[in-house]
């Protein structure tokens, strides 16, 4: 591999980040070019990214997909890379992107994400390989959503056989606080946008997850940390129906 660094930005959100910030950016120093948008840390993320020679913005949040559009405008380069500050990109996945950069055929690439719980890689529960589109051409698409954003283009996509790391959970605390936190903001996004709920919706939509989850993506296989995945992710599913109801009695006329 070449120590030069490459023609390619790097777009990255971030609040609070700096116990993981600094591996992430060390996976993308090929890079020429990565822009952090930050949205009010109170800990040295900002400090830690100007360290690494990151252009850094701080910018009120805006919700995840105007958020990452807000970075990805301010690249230099026609390719982006998207990362969030808890990925990783192995050396193996970098040369793919050197290799693609050569001659780019398509508009923008998925990539699979291996997820990890407790720095242990989960195998199941709809966590693999959970493709997902992270290189793209910034001129050919935007991101799209509040939450569980998604990278939109009209043109042609291209799997690749190359992955990214992901160490979102540390604990089982982290995936508690991601189903509060996402769920309420889904539910408002659901009731902005007229979708309504019965009082079955959480216990269906519950119950259905975790089966999905535990049982035909197989987290069961995974243990402790699968039974827990699919609990969560259960939860989410209620929670986000059960708010969605909590709304819908505060603003009844």
């Amino acid at each position: 591999m070449s120590s030069e660094k490459i023609p390619l930005s790097v777009a990255i959100i971030t609040k609070n980040e700096e116990k993981n910030l600094s591996d992430c950016l060390g996976s993308v120093a090929f890079s020429d070019d990565i822009v952090v948008v930050d949205s009010g840390s109170t800990d040295r993320t900002v400090e830690i990214a100007r360290e690494y020679g990151c252009r850094v913005f701080v910018e009120d949040w805006k919700g995840y997909g105007p958020q990452k559009n807000s970075a990805v405008d301010k690249c230099k380069h026609e390719w982006v890379l998207l990362l969030d500050a808890d990925e990783r990109v192995p050396a193996k996945t970098q040369e793919v992107i050197e290799k693609i950069l050569e001659k780019p055929k398509v508009t923008a690439y998925r990539f699979k994400m291996k997820h990890h719980v407790h720095g242990k890689w989960i195998r199941h529960a709809g966590y693999w390989p959970d493709k997902q589109i992270r290189l793209v051409n910034k001129t050919e698409g935007s991101f799209l959503g509040m939450i569980h954003e998604k990278w939109v283009t009209a043109g042609p996509v291209h799997n690749l056989d190359a992955h990214i790391e992901h160490y979102g959970f540390s604990n089982y605390f982290d995936m508690l606080k991601t189903l509060n936190d996402y769920s309420t903001i889904i539910a408002r996004e659901l009731f902005a946008s007229g979708k309504r709920a019965t009082p079955l919706s959480p216990l269906y939509h519950g119950i259905g997850m975790f089966l999905k989850i535990y049982f035909l993506k197989w987290g069961i296989l995974d243990g402790m940390d699968g039974l827990v995945t699919a609990l969560t992710k259960a939860g989410g599913s209620f929670f986000k129906y059960a708010k969605l109801l909590e709304l819908q009695r505060e603003n009844k006329s």
